[in-house]
C-alpha cells in the first residue's frame, strides 16, 4: 500500500532539516514544564514534548500527571510560541488531546506494536487533521511498523512521520535499544516520502551517547530529531540519565554537520560502475558455490550423511571471521553474512537429498 502523504509544515513552510523536538521525558510540574519550555525556546527550538501519559513496564512507578498537564502544555503555546506535542496510547488520550487543542501527537513504541491499540488511535483521529508521528514498535519488525503507519493514514491523517527509537534486545550492551539502522533505512527506500525523525535518546539510553546518535541520523540523512531535555535532568521523575539541559542540548545541536540531501552524484558514476562490477563478480562466486554445494549434498545423499556438519559451519564463520578482521571488516558482518551464504548452501542440499 502506497501511503497518502502531505508535508509536515511548520508556520506554513516545510521546516529545514533537522526538525528538532526537544522537552522533558515526563511533565512532572507545572514549574518543570515552563522553565524547560522557556530555556529551549531561548535556544530557537520550535517544538517541545513531554509525556503526560507515561507507559512503565511494571506497575508503581511514575506513569504521568495526566490531563492535569494538558493546561501547562497549552501555557507553553501561549507563553512561548512552541508547538507542543505529547504521547496518546488511547482513544481517550486521542479525545483529551484534541480537546486540549495540541499541536502533534506521537504514539510510543509498545502501543505501534499492538495493532488494536493503533486501531482505536486511529478511529479516534478519523477526520482530524494533525500531525501524527509513530514510533517504531518495540520489536524490529518493519511491516508491523509500517502497518501502524497505514492504520493512521487510513484514518485520513496526511501529516505522518515515523520516530526511530531503536529496537529492545535481551542483550543489553552500549545502548538502552539497539539503533539497526537497516531497519529504518528500509523503511525510508519503501516509503520515500514519509519523513524519519531520530529518538537518540531512547536509542542512548545515556546522555553520553545523544551527540554521536544525532551526527549518524544526520548522516543518514533522516529529517529531524526528538530530544528529552529537562531543566534538571539529575532530578527527573523519569528517564533521567538521557535527558540534557536546554545547554547542553543547544552545543549538541552546534556541533551537527549537515550533509547536502541533493547533491549531485555524477562524479561516483565510475565508482559506481566498479561497485556493479564487484556486485556482478559475487554473483558468479556465490553461483559457483552453490554448485559445489549441491555437489557435496549428492555426495552426502550417496553416503548417507546428515547435511548439517557443525563442526565445518563453525570452522568457516571462524576463519572467515578472521579474514574479515583482516580485510578490515567487522567479524560480525561476515558471520551474518556466512551465517545467510551456509543457510542457502543447506536448503539446495536438502532440495538434492529429497528428491
Amino acid at each position: 500500500m502506497e501511503l497518502q502523504l502531505q508535508p509536515i509544515l511548520l508556520d506554513g513552510v516545510p521546516p529545514k532539516r533537522p526538525i528538532v523536538i526537544a522537552g522533558p521525558c515526563s511533565a512532572e510540574t507545572e514549574e518543570q514544564v515552563m522553565s524547560t519550555a522557556r530555556q529551549l525556546a531561548s535556544k530557537g527550538i520550535k517544538i517541545f514534548r513531554a509525556g503526560i501519559w507515561k507507559p512503565r513496564t511494571k506497575p508503581g512507578g511514575f506513569e504521568g500527571v495526566g490531563v492535569a498537564g494538558l493546561p501547562w502544555l497549552q501555557r507553553v503555546r501561549q507563553e512561548t510560541g512552541m508547538y507542543v506535542t505529547t504521547e496518546v496510547a488511547t482513544s481517550k488520550h486521542v479525545e483529551e488531546a484534541l480537546k486540549a487543542g495540541i499541536d502533534i501527537l506521537w504514539i510510543g513504541a509498545r502501543t505501534s506494536a499492538n495493532p488494536f491499540a493503533m486501531q482505536d488511535v486511529a478511529d479516534a483521529l478519523k477526520g482530524v487533521d494533525i500531525p501524527v508521528l509513530v514510533k517504531n514498535p518495540v520489536n524490529p519488525d518493519l511491516e508491523l511498523w509500517i502497518g501502524a503507519l497505514e492504520r493512521i493514514n487510513n484514518a485520513g491523517v496526511k501529516r505522518i512521520a515515523a520516530i526511530h527509537r531503536g529496537f529492545s534486545s535481551y542483550d543489553k550492551k552500549i545502548y538502552r535499544n539497539l539503533p539497526q539502522w537497516h531497519i529504518p533505512i528500509e523503511l525510508r527506500r519503501r516509503i520515500p516520502n514519509l519523513p524519519i525523525i531520530c529518538d537518540p535518546s531512547h536509542i542512548g539510553g545515556k546522555r553520553e551517547l545523544i551527540a554521536p546518535l544525532c551526527q549518524q541520523a544526520m548522516d543518514l540523512g533522516f529529517n529531524g530529531l526528538i530530544i528529552e531535555s529537562h531543566c534538571n535532568p539529575d532530578c527527573a521523575w523519569s528517564d533521567a540519565s538521557q535527558q540534557v539541559t536546554p545547554d547542553v542540548l543547544d552545543y549538541i545541536l552546534s556541533l551537527l554537520v549537515i550533509r547536502k540531501e541533493k547533491q549531485s552524484t555524477e562524479n561516483l558514476s565510475a565508482l559506481r560502475k566498479q561497485i556493479d562490477e564487484c556486485d556482478d563478480n559475487i554473483i558468479q562466486e556465490l553461483s559457483k558455490r552453490m554448485r559445489i554445494s549441491r555437489e557435496i549434498g549428492t555426495y552426502k545423499k550417496e553416503h548417507d550423511m546428515t547435511i548439517l556438519q557443525t563442526d565445518r559451519y563453525n570452522e568457516i564463520l571462524d576463519k572467515r571471521g578472521s579474514q574479515g578482521i583482516l580485510c578490515g571488516m567487522h567479524p560480525e558482518f561476515l558471520k551474518k553474512v556466512f551465517e545467510a551464504i551456509h543457510e542457502e548452501s543447506v536448503r539446495q542440499q536438502m532440495e538434492i537429498i529429497n528428491k
